[in-house]
C-alpha cells in the first residue's frame, strides 16, 4: 500500500510539473494576441451594451449627428484660421 502511495505522489508531481510547463508555453504563445483579443473583448462588451440599451444608442447617434454638424462648421473655421496663420507666417518671414 505504501508503494502505491509513493507512485501516486510521484505521478502527481510529474503532472504538476507538466502543467506548469504547459502554462509557460501557453503564456508565450498567447502574448502577441493580448492586444487584439483585448480589442475584441471591448467590442463584444460594446455590443452587449447596445443590445441591452438600444434607446441610448439611438440618442447617442442623434447627439453625435448634431455635434458632427457643428464640428463641420467649426472645422471650416479652423481650416480658414490655419491657412491665414500660414500666410501671415510666410509674409513675416520675408
Amino acid at each position: 500500500m505504501n508503494e502505491k502511495l509513493t507512485q501516486l505522489a510521484e505521478h502527481r508531481a510529474r503532472l504538476i510539473a507538466q502543467a506548469a510547463h504547459q502554462r509557460t508555453d501557453l503564456a508565450q504563445i498567447i502574448e502577441p494576441w493580448r492586444g487584439p483579443l483585448a480589442w475584441a473583448d471591448l467590442g463584444l462588451d460594446m455590443l452587449r451594451v447596445i443590445k441591452r440599451r438600444p434607446v441610448w444608442v439611438v440618442g447617442g447617434v442623434a447627439v453625435l449627428g448634431v455635434m458632427g454638424l457643428r464640428l463641420n462648421r467649426l472645422g471650416k473655421w479652423l481650416q480658414r484660421g490655419w491657412i491665414t496663420w500660414q500666410v501671415v507666417r510666410k509674409l513675416r518671414g520675408r
